[in-house]
């Protein structure tokens, strides 16, 4: 009998970094909204990807929000740090070359004891792809270990590919 391996990953980052468009074409279908407009996605949203050695439950999580502190703002950070303990292997995206202080609050968030991911997107729009991992360097939190990375244009599928195989 062939064992099928499954677990949940949490897709996080600051908002518009492409994490619903990331869930989108790792899913192979639109299940997530995809929008410029900041908070469109406001509660969790599930997608699933089964293949012959394991099944994938991705959840795509509100964008972390850190300069308002609204009600709304507060109950969607909630949401966001509340699926960070449940699953078992988190995507970080952030967005080629604008890693910035928003995008270290969301460092400070993520699980010590869970595998982190690196999802480094929108590389068509940044001049220089390695300033993020420059700027990143100096972050001993997220760089703690060895963390593994991957350059994406989620898009057009760049990179997709070399994700899911790590």
């Amino acid at each position: 009998m062939k064992k099928i391996r499954s677990g949940y990953i949490a897709i996080v980052g600051r908002p518009n970094v492409g994490k619903s468009t990331l869930l989108n074409r790792l899913v192979g279908e639109k299940i997530s909204i995809v929008s410029r407009k900041a908070q469109t996605t406001r509660h969790r949203i599930t997608g699933i990807v089964t293949n012959d050695s394991a099944q994938y439950v991705f959840v795509d999580t509100p964008g972390f929000q850190t300069k308002f502190s609204n009600a709304l703002n507060r109950a969607m950070n909630r949401g966001v740090t509340q699926t960070l303990s449940d699953v078992d292997l988190v995507l970080f995206v952030i967005e080629a070359g604008r890693y910035d202080a928003k995008d270290q609050a969301v460092v400070k968030l993520l699980p010590k004891d869970q595998p982190v991911i690196l999802v480094i997107n929108k590389t068509d729009l940044a001049p220089y792809v390695g300033a993020s991992l420059e700027v990143m360097q100096h972050d001993s939190k997220l760089m703690r270990g060895d963390k593994p990375f991957v350059f994406t244009n989620c898009k057009t599928g760049e990179g997709i590919p070399a994700l899911v195989d790590l």
